[in-house]
């Protein structure tokens, strides 16, 4: 069986932001998924700064039509602009759309707002697994899940993810990729 070809769409922290090239997450998932019996190559397709519309425009452009999966990973940006939440989530839903409509599998994954900014942050939050409910894909409900605001796992900007916290991020989102993968694509033990 051919390497399951997973594209990973996202903002810095899927480029790699602050970190060496080997550091970087698509090359930790790839080593955390062939460490799973998963034969894939993961394709980084990261773009600092991308807020989701950004990862929508060049969707076309950055996500090979070959790909098996295609791992969301945007969202950060738009808190940091404060992109309205029903905009984001139009965007979100589109983005997503597109690639089932090729067909290409899709894993969402989900940021968090900090609580203290209120309205927004709990309908900020709320898009996430909205859209992936509607439209019935995989979720990860945190990408940053045990990474965010812990300066073990962080630059010093206290919000990209260091080597430490991007190998922490791909040893959680491995299994969900294998599950978004499906059955055929399971590792097989002896």
């Amino acid at each position: 069986m051919n390497p399951a070809i997973i594209t990973l769409l996202g903002d810095s922290i899927s480029a790699g932001y602050g970190l060496q090239p080997g550091e970087a997450l698509p090359v930790r998932l790839h080593a955390a998924l062939a460490a799973r019996g998963v034969a894939a190559e993961v394709i980084g397709a990261g773009v600092s700064g991308d807020a989701v519309r950004d990862g929508l425009a060049r969707l076309e452009r950055d996500v090979p039509m070959r790909s098996d999966l295609c791992v969301v990973a945007l969202g950060a940006n738009d808190m940091m602009q404060s992109v309205r939440p029903e905009r984001m989530h139009e965007d979100l839903a589109k983005l997503i759309d597109t690639l089932l409509a090729r067909p290409t599998r899709v894993l969402l994954c989900g940021m968090r707002a900090p609580p203290w900014i209120g309205a927004y942050a709990r309908a900020f939050d709320a898009v996430f697994p909205e859209v992936a409910r509607t439209r019935g894909v995989p979720f990860v409900p945190f990408l940053l899940d045990g990474v965010a605001l812990d300066p073990r796992f962080n630059l010093r900007d206290r919000m990209h993810p260091n080597a430490r916290g991007i190998d922490r991020i791909a040893q959680t989102l491995a299994p969900a990729v294998i599950k978004a993968l499906g059955p055929a694509r399971a590792p097989r033990l002896a």
